[in-house]
């Protein structure tokens, strides 16, 4: 993947000891493949401490401000020799046409289904994971083949000013906004409007006459597409609003994947999604808009679309059986709020189940108002014809108490605490989903419930 003398060149570095090649980047001495160049990034816990340990499990290098045992390139700062590096990756492969997907809901899944359609159209790189921030994007971009044609990268935030200059990173031809909603909120003095011009700020990278993609039918949706024209870009959309560049018609969900009905460019399609999401709907018209963008068949994007499946934390179902008989549990528990959590309700309303249990724990990051947000849940939960709520967290108490008596299944102090309660109470034909924010630990109720049964 780099020389020493690449590496050197882009990061104005010294390489100590002899040359070396690298065949990968990372960050973490725990993920060190052989071969990798290992960067000593500062912070809570200094990399450089790392470093000869990294060497130790394979490493060809270290980029490092001081000196260490062993091969490496020394510079003044690791994170700026990182983002030349990333940088550096983006120039030399000046045919790659390059996608960046934001939003508040669906950015991760999104990506990923994007990166699965242009794997089938030749050579191309994505983001791994959630690698959607300051150290994220640069990392993503330095381990970018020089060969690629097409890539695709996430970009996050949790304040204003945070996307500008990872766009500038990427210099996207193609920038995506899947939907913008209350998310970080405590984080922005004017709110909801907040978040909404700090997802805007991915266009500011976008490479001229780059193709903007918007969500038709989001609130804030004229807002961002002034951002975009103020950049020069052409606007495509989609959504159920008439007049969308791809409009969804309609989406049904069965056992094991959904059904799309769509007009794309005015064009009718009927798609199968190896999803049952209903908010997959959009996101597979936003996944078709982004690799049709990139210079790659509508057909390659369905193909792609047909057999994604759901990530893990992010709907992946697992069938189980538990002593007490055959189960389904729907983990979303990676993360949550009030729009994903709204959009889980209504895709569990819509399965089949002899029950219909929800455990939801704590959203975060939702400002002095929390309360009253976890509490507005209860309509969507009653929509959804839930049986039996459970609920961890001192918001999601708010919420507990805001359903009938008949719902209430059992409310704990935190996500461990409630499981073994959610276990005790599953019976066979149980369908139960599971979702929260990552920070309020929604993962171990799963851990629990998988611990309790073997897969079938």
């Amino acid at each position: 993947m780099w020389t020493a003398a690449e590496i050197a060149a882009a990061t104005g570095g010294q390489v100590e000891g002899p040359p070396f090649d690298v065949y990968g980047v990372s960050i973490d001495s725990r993920d060190i493949t052989p071969g990798d160049l290992f960067v000593a990034l500062a912070g809570e816990r200094d990399g450089h401490d790392f470093a000869e340990g990294a060497l130790a499990r394979g490493a060809a290098a270290a980029l490092v401000t001081r000196t260490i045992q062993g091969p490496d390139i020394r510079v003044d700062d690791t994170l700026r020799a990182l983002e030349r590096l990333g940088e550096a990756a983006r120039d030399r492969a000046p045919l790659c046409r390059r996608a960046a997907v934001t939003g508040s809901v669906g950015k991760t899944s999104v990506t990923q289904a994007i990166a699965a359609a242009l794997r089938l159209a030749g050579p191309s790189h994505n983001s791994v994971k959630s690698y959607n921030n300051h150290l994220g994007v640069p990392l993503t971009l330095a381990r970018m083949p020089r060969e690629t044609r097409r890539a695709v990268f996430e970009i996050g935030m949790n304040h204003a000013n945070e996307i500008t200059p990872l766009s500038g990173f990427v210099r996207p031809h193609v920038a995506v906004v899947t939907v913008v909603g209350p998310v970080h909120v405590e984080n922005f003095p004017d709110g909801e409007a907040g978040v909404a011009g700090a997802k805007a700020e991915i266009f500011d990278g976008l490479e001229g006459g780059g193709v903007a993609i918007l969500n038709a039918d989001d609130k804030w949706f004229d807002l961002l597409r002034a951002a975009a024209l103020a950049r020069g870009a052409e606007v495509r959309t989609f959504g159920r609003a008439s007049g969308s560049t791809a409009r969804l018609i309609d989406f049904d969900a069965g056992e094991g994947g959904a059904t799309v009905v769509a007009e794309v460019h005015g064009r009718a399609l009927r798609f199968p999604l190896a999803q049952t999401g209903a908010h997959w709907g959009l996101n597979a018209l936003a996944t078709i808009l982004a690799v049709e963008a990139l210079g790659a068949p509508v057909e390659t994007a369905l193909e792609a679309l047909a057999v994604f499946a759901p990530l893990a934390g992010r709907g992946a179902e697992t069938r189980l059986q538990l002593p007490a008989g055959v189960i389904t549990v729907i983990d979303e528990s990676y993360n949550a709020n009030p729009i994903s959590m709204r959009a889980a309700l209504h895709t569990l309303g819509g399965r089949r189940a002899r029950r219909k249990i929800a455990v939801l724990t704590d959203m975060l990051e939702l400002g002095p108002d929390s309360g009253e947000v976890h509490a507005a849940l209860a309509g969507p939960v009653a929509e959804a014809r839930v049986d039996l709520l459970f609920a961890a967290g001192s918001d999601m108490r708010a919420l507990f108490g805001a359903v009938p008596a008949a719902q209430r299944g059992g409310w704990a102090r935190t996500a461990s605490e409630l499981a073994p309660e959610v276990v005790a109470a599953l019976q066979d034909g149980d369908v139960v989903m599971v979702k929260g924010s990552n920070g309020s630990r929604a993962s171990a109720v799963v851990a629990a419930i998988k611990a309790a049964g073997e897969g079938c």
